[in-house]
């Protein structure tokens, strides 16, 4: 018995581990090669920094494990999220690191329309709780837009609903950014669209709407579900231009709805509310014109009929000027006579006096005496004046050589003296005069010691503010700090500080002690290994 035994041990096959995981993995995927599964998301924490994402799918009794990969993520319809239950379609296969298996998603879809309508009611809490939905928020639409602006399929009916309509109330520029309204890129395209006219600048050569339309056709729920996108939901809300929801019908209801401005039953009906009727506009300018006429002329002849009241409340120009017209006249009259009498006397006086040659040569003859009178007057003054001036300058140039003599004697015996080199019996008038010139050299000796000090003060207070603005404790009184080590050494950079360092801060009033928490480890000696002995006829290895 147990040498059969052994020899059916040493008959079986042997197989490794990795040999074992391989082919449960090829069993396992050909088996289930494509599988769709139903099931309740736990443990997602979103995409990892790679970009997949790992989580599992459970019901009431088991767990299974799934992965989504990057390329797959970016093209689900929606975001997964913790708890929803969702349909996933993929194949199963194993991870031998862990000897368990899981499933490779290829698609992700909620779990029938009563998973999208929780899903979308749980989006629609979260983005009131931010204030998206808020009416203060919302803007007020231009009442005369000039570009519009919409987002929509270029080949469906609604636009040509929203252009004929405009057409029809008030024609204008119409600006069509083309995107997909249903599918899986929908809600992506839309939302560049919207960010794109936001892009564009007012003097670019497209020119910046004024107003925007999101437009779509009715549809079910899976139809419009691209308009219930958070990311589009928050680009309406952050747009800067006016936006006009009319996706679907007006019982359809999607989150742009909420978020935009304005939401339109139809896109018909968005045409509508964006531009007024012309001819509406027209006629209004046309009473309010006519109206304006009637109010300026009621107004007129309000203020004309006022006039007139107050005219015949006013004096006349007659009774205002009489008594004026009447003090001219009178001015007028003595005007006329007093000129008479004052020609009447000019004349009287003029004849009084006899003017004849015998008087004119008689006052000529005066007026040539008087002249005469003057001028002798004048010469004799003249010649006095030249000798007393002769005379004063005759005896200055008599006393000249003596005063300079003695000047001159004077200034020698002051020189003598400062040289010590002959001594002269101190008089009083003598002592004076040194005791005057002790007191002037001593005045100016004060006046310029005074002058050097008031300069050497000013050089003082220069250098004093030069040294207060190159000085380091000007920047320390900024909220700086100097770092110096045990030494006392300045450390200028982080390279030099050493976990463990003793180091000294400087402040503006004062100093503190500090040990370094991190920086440089301290560098460990080398230990050099012994060098081997060669063996002899043995060269020795390279590595």
């Amino acid at each position: 018995m147990s040498e059969a035994a052994s020899e059916s041990r040493t008959n079986a096959t042997e197989y490794t581990v990795s040999e074992i995981s391989g082919a449960l993995k090829r069993t396992v995927e050909d088996v289930f090669g494509n599988v769709r599964v139903r099931g309740e998301i736990s443990g997602y924490r979103g995409p990892h920094s790679s970009g997949h994402a790992y989580f599992a799918l459970k019901d009431d009794r088991a767990r299974l494990d799934a992965v989504v990969w990057k390329g797959t993520m970016s093209r689900l319809k929606f975001r997964p999220e913790e708890g929803m239950e969702v349909i996933a379609t993929g194949k199963l296969t194993t991870y031998p690191g862990k000897s368990n298996y899981q499933i490779v998603i290829d698609n992700l879809e909620p779990a029938g329309a009563g998973a999208l309508m929780a899903l979308l009611e749980e989006r629609k809490r979260r983005l009131q709780a931010e204030g998206l939905f808020d009416a203060v928020r919302k803007r007020r639409l231009p009442f005369m837009p000039r570009v519009i602006g919409v987002v929509t399929s270029p080949t469906g009916s609604v636009i040509r609903d929203i252009i004929h309509r405009i057409k029809d109330r008030f024609p204008l520029h119409v600006l069509v950014w083309p995107v997909r309204v249903q599918g899986d890129t929908a809600s992506a395209e839309v939302t560049s669209a919207v960010t794109g006219f936001n892009a564009l600048a007012w003097d670019s050569p497209i020119q910046r709407p004024d107003l925007l339309i999101v437009a779509r056709g009715g549809g079910s729920l899976e139809d419009l579900w691209g308009f219930n996108d958070e990311a589009l939901a928050r680009a309406v809300a952050a747009s800067g231009i006016p936006v006009i929801s009319a996706v679907g019908h007006e019982t359809d209801w999607t989150l742009i709805d909420l978020v935009a401005d304005v939401r339109a039953p139809t896109p018909t009906g968005a045409a509508e509310i964006a531009v007024p009727v012309k001819a509406d506009l027209e006629a209004t300018l046309a009473s309010l014109g006519a109206r304006l006429k009637a109010a300026v002329l009621r107004n007129f002849e309000r203020k004309r009929q006022a006039a007139r009241a107050a005219a015949r409340a006013l004096p006349s120009p007659d009774q205002l000027l009489a008594l004026p017209r009447r003090r001219l006249d009178e001015a007028t009259s003595r005007l006329g006579r007093g000129l008479m009498v004052s020609t009447e006397r000019k004349r009287a006086r003029f004849f009084a006096v006899k003017l004849t040659p015998a008087m004119l040569s008689q006052r000529i003859a005066e007026a040539r005496r008087t002249n005469d009178r003057s001028l002798l007057r004048a010469q004799g003054a003249l010649r006095t004046l030249a000798r007393s001036r002769r005379a004063e300058l005759n005896r200055a140039a008599d006393q000249l050589p003596k005063c300079a003599k003695a000047s001159l004697q004077r200034h020698r015996q002051q020189l003598a003296l400062l040289q010590g080199r002959i001594t002269i019996e101190p008089t009083a008038r003598r002592q004076r005069v040194q005791r005057d010139l002790l007191t002037a050299l001593t005045r100016r000796g004060g006046q310029a010691m005074l002058l050097r000090l008031e300069r050497l003060r000013g050089r003082i207070v220069q250098a004093d503010r030069l040294m207060a603005t190159l000085s380091h404790k000007a920047v320390l009184a900024r909220g700086f700090a100097l770092v110096k080590d045990a030494d006392g050494a300045v450390i200028k950079q982080a390279a030099d500080v050493v976990s463990g360092m003793a180091l000294s801060l400087e402040f503006a009033d004062g100093t503190a002690d500090a040990v370094a928490t991190s920086g440089a480890a301290r560098p460990k000696p080398v230990a050099r290994p012994a060098a081997k002995a060669k063996e002899p006829g043995n060269q020795g290895s390279l590595f």
